[in-house]
């Protein structure tokens, strides 16, 4: 076999069904819960019609997953390019999901986030094994399809990922770099720009006043040297996180400016990751 594989795990409710379909569309071979052992003779058998193959393997394949760092080194001696892709996301965010879908865990063994402690348990080692860990609590499926598409796709290129949040909702456990920019003209405490976004031009002008210019002139070339050289090592994507106070004003004006003063150099992709709360916060 000439192409790729990609073994997709992690934790139930973190959007492995998604990420599968989404590799399948890229042009991968999908196979869901495959035992170990058998991932050889999958590749034998396939890899001679499938530019790539992905295996989804998580809690349900857990009497076999004992054997997947053995799989997984027989296969790399062959010389296959084997990506382990893991997909995480915060208990809260999985409980959420789990009472949206009124679905049953796979294992079923107690209370629901019993199950998901001694799933995480179970999967520490397969998450020890993962070339990349991606977090989707904050990620729609949409933009998981997108970021599988950066980093397997045949198509696209480089994606210069700039995503805003506020430090008091957490700070983006995948981003690549952090930037702080609470510095900044806070809008907060202008009356006639509290309620309004980031987005919002009035907004824009109060936050790059002549003084907060030379500080994102610095932030810029910063995330342009940075992005520059991600790329050049033949990263498919890099990430900066650009965080204020509450995701709402300077994190997201900072996150607008950058992606289109830099989409001459990138592909630039915008994320305000806590903007809609925020802003039902104020009304």
């Amino acid at each position: 076999m000439n192409g790729r594989l990609v073994v997709l795990t992690g934790l139930s409710g973190s959007g492995k069904t998604t990420a599968l379909h989404a590799l399948e569309d890229i042009g991968f071979y999908t196979v869901d819960n495959l035992p170990p052992a058998l991932w050889e003779g999958l590749v034998d058998t396939a890899g001679d019609v499938a530019s790539g193959i992905a295996i989804g393997v998580d809690i349900r394949t857990r009497a076999f997953l004992d054997a997947a760092p053995d799989a997984l080194a027989a296969l790399r001696r062959r010389g296959l390019a084997t990506t382990v892709v893991f997909l995480d996301a915060t208990p809260a965010s999985l409980v959420r999901r789990y009472s949206f879908t009124r679905r049953t865990h796979p294992l079923a063994e107690g209370t629901l986030t019993g199950d998901l402690l001694q799933e995480r348990r179970t999967l520490e080692g397969l998450r020890s094994l993962a070339d990349v860990v991606i977090d989707t609590t904050a990620t729609s499926a949409r933009e998981l399809t997108l970021e599988l598409w950066d980093r397997f796709g045949s198509e696209g290129g480089f994606v210069l990922q700039l995503v805003s949040f506020g430090y008091k909702r957490g700070v983006p456990t995948d981003a690549d770099t952090v930037l702080d920019v609470r510095s900044l003209p806070n809008p907060f405490y202008n009356a006639a720009l509290q309620p309004l976004p980031g987005t919002a031009p009035e907004v824009q002008a109060f936050v790059f006043t002549p003084p907060s210019l030379e500080l994102y002139s610095q932030l810029r070339g910063l995330v342009r040297e940075l992005a520059t050289g991600a790329r050049a090592e033949g990263r498919s994507s890099y990430s900066v996180a650009v965080g204020c106070t509450g995701g709402q004003h300077r994190s997201v004006a900072v996150v607008e400016r950058l992606t289109h003063d830099l989409a001459d150099s990138f592909r630039t992709r915008a994320q305000h990751r806590d903007l809609e709360e925020a802003l039902q916060e104020r009304r």
